[in-house]
């Protein structure tokens, strides 16, 4: 039988260590004894940090206390990113079930929850048509056309609900960072790609159990680590060898690792008072 192509991600160099690493942080995280009554607290703080620094990382870097303060984000550019981010981590609780038996349909609705007022009604959760520009970062190059993009979606959600992935042990960690550069690399939709990318990494750490609360703030760590490395991560990846590969599973793990401390951070504050 041939080995699945997420398991031989999971077997390149330096991947099983930077997992293990990073699982350590977010069990640590899960131990900690405010998730006993607070969890629900921990888990929006997390959402709202997470939509903050996954607008960051699109050029949106506004501070968590703008965001606390503000009821109105629609009078500039940056706002409407800010505003679709925010919609989209409050949806994660009512998209898991969908995911996990049609993730194409979820990033879909994703991204009709991240790009309202930045598209056109009628092209919000649709494919960008061959010809269609693509807002987003230009160091990460043209994307591929739009029959590529079809036909990679439509391997990955193959993948992803498979029976002989759902049983087997790949790590959690492994898949996200495989889900979350694929969006990337094939952007396929006209803009707002990143927050949507970033979103369905979240929704593979939760739904296979890695952070099943979703208290740990992934994005928080990518935002950490750089917009410059998460670019050049992005185009490892991107450059399909194993080496690449490897290097941006890597950075993921290292971007949840640093997450999961953010999550201590809440819960320490919240146990403070």
């Amino acid at each position: 039988m041939a080995q699945h192509p997420f398991s031989a991600v999971a077997g390149l160099p330096g991947v099983a260590d930077a997992v293990a690493e990073a699982r350590a942080l977010v069990d640590q995280l899960l131990s900690h004894r405010v998730l006993r009554r607070r969890s629900s607290q921990v888990s929006a703080e997390s959402a709202l940090r997470g939509a903050r620094a996954s607008a960051a990382l699109d050029g949106a870097d506004w501070s968590l206390e703008e965001i606390r303060r503000r009821t109105n984000f629609a009078n500039e550019p940056s706002g409407l990113v800010v505003e679709g981010a925010l919609r989209v981590f409050a949806e994660f609780g009512q998209l898991l079930r969908t995911w996990e038996k049609a993730p194409l349909q979820v990033l879909a609705r994703l991204h009709v929850l991240a790009a309202a007022g930045l598209a056109e009604p009628e092209r919000l959760g649709r494919p960008r048509l061959p010809g269609e520009p693509v807002a987003g970062p230009p160091e990460l190059g043209e994307p591929p056309a739009p029959v590529e993009v079809s036909a990679r979606l439509n391997q990955l959600a193959d993948l992803l609900v498979r029976d002989t992935l759902r049983d087997s042990a790949v790590p959690a960690l492994v898949v996200a960072a495989l889900v979350h550069g694929e969006v990337l690399a094939l952007r396929p939709f006209p803009c707002a790609n990143g927050v949507v990318a970033r979103a369905a990494q979240r929704l593979v750490l939760i739904s296979r159990g890695l952070d099943p609360k979703g208290v740990s703030v992934p994005e928080a760590g990518h935002y950490e680590l750089g917009t410059e490395a998460y670019a050049a991560a992005a185009r490892q990846y991107m450059s399909g060898t194993p080496d690449g590969v490897a290097a941006w599973v890597r950075h993921c793990a290292a971007a949840v690792g640093i997450g999961a401390r953010e999550g201590l951070a809440v819960c320490e504050a919240l146990q403070r008072g």
